[in-house]
C-alpha cells in the first residue's frame, strides 16, 4: 500500500495546483490534536502567500476541488487555513485486513526509486577491544542499513577498520619476538596462543616501542617489510588482524549487528591507491604545497586566525594520512561500488573533518560521475551522488561526564554487555522465578542487551546521553523491557485463547470486514497504519528515535485498548476484529523490534 500521507499530499497539493496552476506542497502531517482529525494540512498559509489570495478563501477553494471522499470525512477548515481531515472506518478497515494479508511487510510497499546506498559504520581497530565509544556507530548505522533495506534500497554496508599504520610495525614485532620464543620451548603456537588477551598484546607492544631501541628499530624494519611485501611480516599482520576480527565478530552478535567478514574494507585495502589519489588533486590543480605537505584548501574552512584551513593529504616525509585513505575510500564507493548515496556513522567531532572530505571530493568532481537518471530520495531529480554525514552524540555517565569505569579506565564493550544482560537476569529471577533455567537466560539476554540498544535508539542522537542500567531496564517508559513486555502481554491472549479452545488462525482468517464498536479500537487502528510513515521519517532522517517513538505510542494505544475492550470475551461478532487488532499490534512490535532495530522479543517475561 502506498503511504496514506503520500496519497493525501498528492491529491491536496493537485487541488492547490487547480486553484492557484503553481506546483505548491500540501505539507500533509499527522495531527498533534485527534480532536481535529487524524492529519491536517499546513501549506495553505504558504500557497494563499505565492497566489496572493486570503488564506481562508483558498482553502475553501481547495476543499471545494479535493476529491477526497473515499478515504475521509468531509475537510474541515480551521483558524487561518489549516485543513483538517479524519480518516472513514472503512479506509482503517481496508488497510488493517492488507497488512493482515502481507506477514513480512505488513502492506508496506518497496520505494518506487531503488537506489544503491553505502552505510559506513563501526569501524573498530585492530589488536584492540572494542570499547563503549564504537556503541554508538555500531547499532546506529546499523539500524540505518536495516531501515534502507527494508525500503528497498541496494545496501552496502562497509566496516572501514583501522587495520594499517605504523602502529603495525610494533605489534609485528612483538608477534615475531613471541613466536621464537614458543617455538625455542617447543610449543605449539596459534595466533590466540602468541597474541594472549588482544590488548596486554597491544599495550605491551607499545611499552617495549616506547623503552627498547633495538625492539623499535624492528618495529620500523617491520613496517618496512609489511609495505614492500618482504619476509614474515604480512603472515604476521593478517594472523593478528584475523585474531582481532574474532572479538569483534563476537560483539556483533551479541548486538545482532548485521555486519560480517566480507563488509570490511579497512584502511588497509586503500593502501596501494592513496598515492594515485595524492597524484590526481595535483593534476587538477587543487592539491597544492604548503610547509612541504601536500594540502588542499577547500573554500570556507578557516583556522582560529582566519587563515584558510588545509586538508592535509601527504606530511612532508612522504606519509599519507587518514584524510588521503578517506578520499580513497569515498572514490572507490562512487566508482566501483556505483554509490547514488554515501552515509558516514561517526561522532560528532568528526563533523569538520567530513564536511572538509565532502567539500574536496565535490572539488574533484568525483560526486557528479556517477549521476542516475531516475529521480534521487524524495521529488526533485538527482543532480550528484549524496554524501551525508550521521553525527551522534556523547555518552555519558549518571555523574555527566563521559562514561568510564570506576578507575577512570575506558569501558569495555563486551563488558558493558555482559553486565546489561547479568542485571537482566537479576530483573528475569525477581519477576518471574518460577520459569525454566533455560527459558530465563534467554530473557535476559534479550532484555539486557535490548535495553542498552533501545536507550540509546530512543534518544536523539545528536544530543549526548546518560548512560544507565536503571532507567533503560526499568518496566514503565519507554524502555525495551516496556517494549518486551508488551509485545510479551499479546502473546500471552493467544496461549489463554488456546487454553479456551479459540482457534485464533480460524477465527482471523475469517476476517473479510471490520466494524469498531468502541473508540479505542478505532485508536489502535490508526497507530497501526501508521508503521510506514514512521518508517519513512527514520529512514529519511537517519533517526531511530522516530521509530521508537512510533513503537512506544502504539504499546500505549493497545494498552488503553486493552484495559477497556474485553478480547477473549468479547461477543462473537466482535472478537475477531480484537484478535485481529492484537495480533498485528504484535506482529509490528516484532517487526520494528527484530527487523528494524535489531532487538529480540520473547513469547514470555
Amino acid at each position: 500500500m502506498k503511504k496514506l500521507t503520500d496519497i493525501l499530499e498528492q491529491r491536496i497539493s493537485g487541488a492547490i495546483r487547480k486553484v492557484t496552476g503553481q506546483d505548491l506542497p500540501a505539507m500533509v502531517r499527522v495531527s498533534t490534536e485527534p480532536k481535529f482529525g487524524d492529519y491536517q494540512a499546513n501549506g495553505v498559509m504558504a500557497a494563499a502567500k505565492h497566489a496572493k489570495m486570503n488564506p481562508r478563501q483558498l482553502a475553501e477553494k481547495i476543499v471545494g476541488e479535493l476529491k477526497i471522499d473515499d478515504l475521509c470525512e468531509t475537510p474541515e477548515i480551521a483558524g487561518p487555513g489549516f485543513i483538517n481531515l479524519r480518516l472513514k472506518e472503512e479506509l482503517l478497515a481496508e488497510r488493517l485486513l492488507a497488512m493482515n494479508t502481507d506477514p513480512d511487510r505488513l502492506g508496506i510497499d518497496k520505494t518506487d526509486s531503488p537506489k544503491t546506498v553505502v552505510v559506513d559504520y563501526s569501524g573498530p581497530n585492530i589488536a584492540k577491544q572494542m570499547h563503549v565509544g564504537h556503541l554508538r556507530s555500531t547499532i546506529i548505522g546499523d539500524c540505518i542499513a536495516r531501515l534502507y533495506d527494508f525500503e528497498g534500497h541496494t545496501v552496502i554496508r562497509q566496516n572501514h577498520i583501522g587495520d594499517w599504520g605504523t602502529q603495525f610495525g610494533m605489534l609485528c614485532a612483538l608477534f615475531d619476538e613471541r613466536l621464537l620464543e614458543m617455538s625455542k620451548e617447543g610449543n605449539f603456537s596459534s595466533t590466540e596462543e602468541i597474541m594472549g588477551e588482544l590488548e596486554g598484546f597491544y599495550i605491551k607492544a607499545k611499552k617495549r616501542f616506547d623503552e627498547d631501541e633495538k625492539f623499535a628499530n624492528t618495529a620500523r624494519y617491520a613496517v618496512a617489510g609489511l609495505h614492500s611485501g618482504d619476509g614474515p611480516w604480512r603472515t604476521y599482520w593478517e594472523s593478528i588482524v584475523k585474531e582481532s576480527k574474532k572479538h569483534y565478530i563476537e560483539i556483533y552478535s551479541k548486538l545482532s549487528v548485521t555486519l560480517e567478514d566480507k563488509d570490511v574494507r579497512g584502511e588497509s585495502f586503500y593502501n596501494d591507491k592513496l598515492p594515485d589519489i595524492v597524484e590526481t588533486l595535483k593534476q587538477k590543480g587543487l592539491a597544492v604545497e604548503s610547509d612541504g605537505a601536500m594540502c588542499v584548501f577547500p573554500p570556507g574552512f578557516q583556522n582560529k586566525d582566519g587563515d584558510p584551513l588545509p586538508f592535509i593529504i601527504q606530511k612532508s616525509d612522504g606519509a599519507f594520512l587518514y584524510a588521503t585513505t578517506d578520499l580513497a575510500a569515498l572514490q572507490f564507493r562512487i566508482r566501483d561500488l556505483h554509490a547514488n548515496k554515501i552515509i558516514y556513522v561517526t561522532d560528532a567531532r568528526q563533523a569538520q573533518h567530513f564536511q572538509m572530505l565532502f567539500a574536496v571530493a565535490k572539488m574533484a568532481d568525483w560526486t557528479e560521475s556517477n549521476v542516475a537518471e531516475s529521480s534521487s530520495f524524495g521529488s526533485e531529480p538527482e543532480k550528484s551522488v549524496q554524501l551525508e554525514h550521521v553525527t551522534f552524540g556523547t555518552m555519558l555517565g549518571t555523574d555527566g561526564k563521559p562514561f568510564k569505569t570506576r578507575t577512570g579506565g575506558t569501558v569495555k564493550l563486551k563488558d558493558l554487555l555482559e553486565e546489561a544482560v547479568q542485571r537482566a537476569q537479576s530483573v528475569v529471577e525477581e519477576k518471574n522465578p518460577d520459569l525454566p533455567v533455560d527459558q530465563k537466560a534467554e530473557i535476559a539476554k534479550a532484555v539486557g542487551i535490548g535495553a542498552v540498544k533501545y536507550a540509546d535508539y530512543s534518544n536523539n542522537r545528536n544530543s549526548d546521553f546518560v548512560f544507565s542500567f536503571d532507567k533503560m531496564l526499568a518496566m514503565e517508559g519507554n524502555t525495551a523491557p516496556y517494549m518486551q513486555y508488551a509485545y510479551a502481554r499479546i502473546k500471552s491472549i493467544e496461549r489463554k485463547a488456546a487454553g479456551k479452545d479459540v482457534d485464533i488462525e480460524s477465527e482471523l482468517s475469517g476476517v473479510k470486514t471490520l466494524a469498531f464498536t468502541d473508540e479505542a479500537e478505532t485508536d489502535l487502528a490508526k497507530m497501526l497504519i501508521r508503521y510506514d510513515q514512521a518508517i519513512a521519517a527514520a529512514a529519511n532522517e537517519c533517526r531511530p528515535n522516530y521509530l521508537t517513538a512510533y513503537l512506544y505510542d502504539l504499546a500505549q494505544a493497545f494498552s488503553r485498548f486493552y484495559n477497556v475492550c474485553p478480547v477473549l470475551k468479547a461477543d462473537a461478532a466482535q472478537r475477531p476484529v480484537r484478535l485481529l487488532l492484537c495480533d498485528l499490534t504484535a506482529r509490528t512490535i516484532k517487526h520494528g523490534l527484530g527487523e528494524l532495530l535489531g532487538i529480540t522479543v520473547v513469547e514470555q517475561m
